[in-house]
């Protein structure tokens, strides 16, 4: 068996990209043909197809024919790899049949998706121009921040709690805050990192584009409290003509997974759906709570914040230095504008928006 992995490999590739949907009684309509293996037919419609999932949009006449042939020449040798796979029977074999009909689920759901997402109309230049005006912490008034964080778990208690929050408010600085904590036996995770204000959720911006330089705030959340002191911070603002065509796309997005989700909510409410075995006593059990992690900016990064739910994610995401974990919160290093590393943040921030 360990023989056929190609083949297997090859057959998976061949069905999936070229007849995901269908059998080998559904011929393709082609208005061209290419060449032909055999009794197969390879149209142009086929090249076009993988062309369009390349990055050859700014390739000139030459090289649009060079891939074009490169192309064919890889179908040729598909199809060569798909007849022997048919000799061979592979396509009857349990696990390929298995991995056929998965494909054939994933397009034809994709499709259907698309064919919503198609439907959804874009947003105006008045939505985007609102979006713009009601975010200034996301542009006009936009920041990179330092900020160091202490994560501790709801387990710590409510007397706990009330104690760092009195010590937050007094304004004492993380370290005690964290002496406090390992004096009662709390376990708890912390860190620093930059973050520009597009990387840290929506529903924690405001919050933390309200403190000042020096100040601490505490955020709650379902799996305990996260505290949250702003060591400093940079003004990168972004401009409106800039900003827009990143809104319009992410306004796009927002409304898309919006319609998707009730479209899928209306779908099971009107579908049969019977849990079988073990799964019929999982689906009515409640989902276990996980323990506070650090929170995902809108760059998939580890941002602050690590107790509170993730909200959608803002208009750009440029790249930054993940943040660092552990039980100890070290002092974040002030924002330094001449420094090489501030100012690399600052402008990839701004030349996300772009």
């Amino acid at each position: 068996m360990k023989h056929r992995i190609p083949l297997l490999l090859a057959c998976m590739l061949a069905i999936t990209g070229l007849v995901a949907c269908g059998d080998k009684s559904d011929k393709k309509a082609a208005t061209q043909v290419a060449a032909k293996v055999g009794s197969e037919e390879i149209s142009v419609h086929q090249i076009n197809q993988v062309l369009s999932r390349t990055n050859a949009a700014n390739a000139n006449p030459q090289q649009v024919q060079a891939l074009r042939k490169d192309v064919l020449e890889k179908l040729i040798d598909q199809q060569l790899a798909v007849d022997q796979a048919v000799e061979a029977k592979l396509h009857r074999s349990p696990e390929i049949v298995a991995q056929i009909e998965a494909a054939r689920r994933d397009v034809l759901a994709r499709a259907y998706v698309q064919q919503l997402l198609a439907a959804q109309p874009k947003p105006t230049p008045e939505e985007t121009r609102k979006y713009f005006a009601e975010h200034p912490a996301l542009f006009s008034e936009r920041r990179v921040f330092n900020l160091q964080e202490i994560i501790v778990p709801a387990s710590a208690g409510p007397e706990v709690a009330a104690q760092v929050k009195a010590l937050a408010a007094a304004g004492k600085p993380m370290e005690e805050i964290a002496a406090a904590l390992r004096a009662k036996n709390i376990k708890f995770g912390g860190g620093s990192a930059t973050r520009a204000a597009e990387q840290i959720p929506l529903e924690l911006l405001n919050k933390i584009h309200a403190l000042k330089d020096g100040q601490t705030t505490v955020i709650d959340g379902r799996q305990g409290f996260t505290v949250v002191r702003l060591a400093a911070s940079q003004s990168a603002p972004v401009g409106e003509a800039a900003a827009l065509p990143r809104i319009e796309q992410f306004l796009s997005n927002q409304r898309g997974a919006e319609t998707v989700s009730q479209q899928m909510k209306q779908l099971r409410a009107k579908a049969t759906i019977s849990y079988m075995g073990d799964f019929a006593q999982a689906a009515g059990a409640a989902t276990a709570p996980a323990a506070p992690t650090a929170i995902t900016g809108t760059d998939g990064t580890a941002a602050p914040a690590a107790a509170a739910p993730a909200a959608p994610a803002a208009p750009a995401a440029p790249a930054t230095p993940a943040a660092t974990t552990g039980t100890a919160t070290a002092p974040a290093a002030p924002v330094n504008p001449n420094d090489p590393k501030t100012r690399s943040v600052i402008e990839k921030g701004v030349a996300a928006m772009k």
